[in-house]
């Protein structure tokens, strides 16, 4: 007992306590920043001694309304109160006024619910392959999906099929067949993919987020969805993360002025309170899928309809779009300006960006993002050198400066 208690005296308290606990415990399957976040509220997070922190992740624009807001809180709090699992095996009212709201928010026919990200792919999959059977008329087991190179949708095995990071695929074979991977920005070669008559669907994030915040060319998008339709295939847009206003826009693609055949939510559905995603589609396409073939226990269940529409409100309510686009053109521009040469690239749409770290000393962008912890902002590195940038989209105009502030003392500081 002696040596026990000698042991766990050798262990610091606070955030090196808990960071033991989770290497000792749990699966090693992430590479957080070194931080044990506790609390939160708006833009701002607490670790477990107290500090501060300006967070500039929104889990990964989950929480674009920012932590805990106080309206998705009380939903939560009152629904739980009253129902909040039933299972779709009998009906509820929230699911069914969720239904309503979340179709007439959008303008879509029919809305299917799920609970994760990933689900809600693999649901827009299994959706297009059965449009494609019994509307398109492909032979069954033939249907194909392009996708771009680049891409990241989930985790699941039929996903990382269609993925091309080596991280994603290794050791997770065999993959699921029907998929065809294209270049990302590429109108040609999406047009030369399909030719093929068994394609099926072809499915994009507006702004490749994953793969650090890849923008593409202004019409490209509209194009690819013209393309698809010239050719009796559904345009599927992944925007769990570029959507719900994160762009400057209450989805990516209206910054073209785009109408998905499949549209697929999640994240800042939920307001960062409770799993919330689905996919949302015309009566033609989702009335493919039947009783029996598709579902989940806890899709659709009473606390995730009302956190939801709750989440939705407040994107309206606050004009979180109009606030996104208004402090995403400030960002970017302090970006741009921070001396030094550190930051070789800055890109972006609305409050979700990222900066390219240029070689520089030796210096790295895990560097750069430790020492911004250090001076109380949360962000994290993708792909080695680039580091993304995405607020809750309640930031406010004396917070974001006081970011920005943060941001080039940090950056400059490694040149002192």
């Amino acid at each position: 007992m002696q040596h026990s208690s000698e042991t766990n005296s050798t262990i610091l308290n606070g955030n090196h306590y808990y960071i033991h606990l989770e290497e000792e415990f749990t699966a090693h399957n992430y590479h957080p920043i070194p931080v044990v976040l506790e609390r939160g509220e708006g833009v701002y997070v607490w670790d477990v001694e107290g500090k501060r922190y300006y967070d500039f992740l929104s889990a990964y624009s989950a929480v674009n309304q920012g932590h805990c807001h106080p309206k998705i809180l009380d939903a939560l709090i009152q629904q739980a109160k009253t129902l909040a699992l039933t299972s779709r095996a009998f009906h509820n009212k929230a699911f069914a006024e969720f239904g309503q709201y979340i179709t007439s928010y959008f303008g879509y026919d029919r809305f299917l619910p799920m609970n994760t990200g990933a689900e809600a792919v693999e649901t827009a999959l299994k959706l297009c392959r059965k449009w494609a059977y019994q509307k398109k008329g492909l032979p069954e087991n033939s249907a194909k999906i392009i996708v771009c190179s680049g891409n990241f949708h989930g985790r699941t095995i039929s996903i990382v099929s269609a993925s091309t990071d080596p991280d994603a695929r290794r050791e997770f074979g065999p993959f699921t067949p029907g998929f065809l991977v294209i270049p990302y920005n590429d109108v040609e070669a999406l047009e030369k993919a399909l030719q093929d008559p068994e394609i099926a669907g072809f499915l994009i994030e507006p702004i490749q987020g994953e793969a650090g915040v890849m923008v593409p060319d202004e019409g490209y998008l509209s194009q690819c969805a013209l393309l698809c339709k010239q050719h009796n295939v559904l345009f599927i847009a992944d925007e769990i993360q570029t959507g719900i206003a994160r762009t400057g826009r209450l989805l990516a693609i209206d910054h073209e002025n785009i109408h998905a055949d499949i549209l697929v939510l999640g994240k800042a559905l939920s307001g960062g309170m409770y799993p919330v995603s689905g996919i949302l589609a015309s009566h033609e396409v989702m009335l493919c899928i039947h009783p029996g073939e598709h579902g989940s226990t806890y899709g659709g269940n009473p606390l995730a309809s009302k956190i939801a529409m709750a989440a939705l409100d407040v994107v309206k309510e606050e004009d979180l779009a109009g606030n996104a686009e208004r402090q995403g053109e400030v960002l970017r521009t302090a970006l741009r300006a921070i001396p030094g040469g550190r930051i070789k690239l800055v890109r972006g749409k609305g409050l979700l960006n990222a900066i390219v770290i240029a070689e520089k000393g030796g210096v790295t962008a895990w560097d750069i993002c430790i020492r911004l912890s250090e001076n109380g902002l949360l962000a994290k590195p993708t792909h080695g050198d680039i580091i993304r940038f995405a607020p809750p989209l309640v930031i406010t105009d004396e917070q974001l400066q006081a970011c920005i502030s943060i941001i080039h003392q940090t950056i400059c500081s490694f040149d002192v």
